[in-house]
């Protein structure tokens, strides 16, 4: 590949960019996928499959790169076992939330106490791109 790999964080709708903007601010340091689609490129900005040491563009749904990334580790996790490190990552108060949201965010999953995420924690590089 000869560009940087790409990531889009995605919000509740079109207009939501508070997910670059917690990355940006440092409250976001952790992300989390489903672990069967985590090796899985979602279109021209979500490559997929990034592994510690990867730097990354992280773009909006509007496709406008917000800032640089890189990834530090890379861990699969459980459910119904939401390591502290993650939750708090994902800028939220607890593994409870974390999972209240991503069972809103990801309906067409029945998520159950095994269902295996993979978590990509990261930190900011740069912010102010073109």
């Amino acid at each position: 590949m000869s560009r940087l790999k790409r990531l889009t964080f995605w919000g509740a709708d079109e207009e939501d960019d508070s997910l670059p903007r917690d990355v940006m601010a440092g409250r976001k340091t952790v992300t989390a996928d489903v672990a069967e689609d985590y090796y899985k490129g979602y279109g021209e900005y979500g490559d997929g499959g990034y592994a510690a040491g990867d730097l990354i563009e992280v773009y909006d749904l509007k496709q406008r790169l917000r800032c640089l990334i890189r990834a530090t580790k890379v861990e699969t996790i459980r459910f119904g076992d939401i390591p502290e490190a993650v939750w708090r990552g994902e800028n939220m108060s607890s593994a409870r939330e974390f999972q209240e949201v991503h069972i809103a965010c990801l309906p067409q999953y029945e998520l159950h106490d095994d269902f295996e995420f993979v978590a990509l924690h990261f930190e900011l590089v740069e912010t102010g791109l073109p």
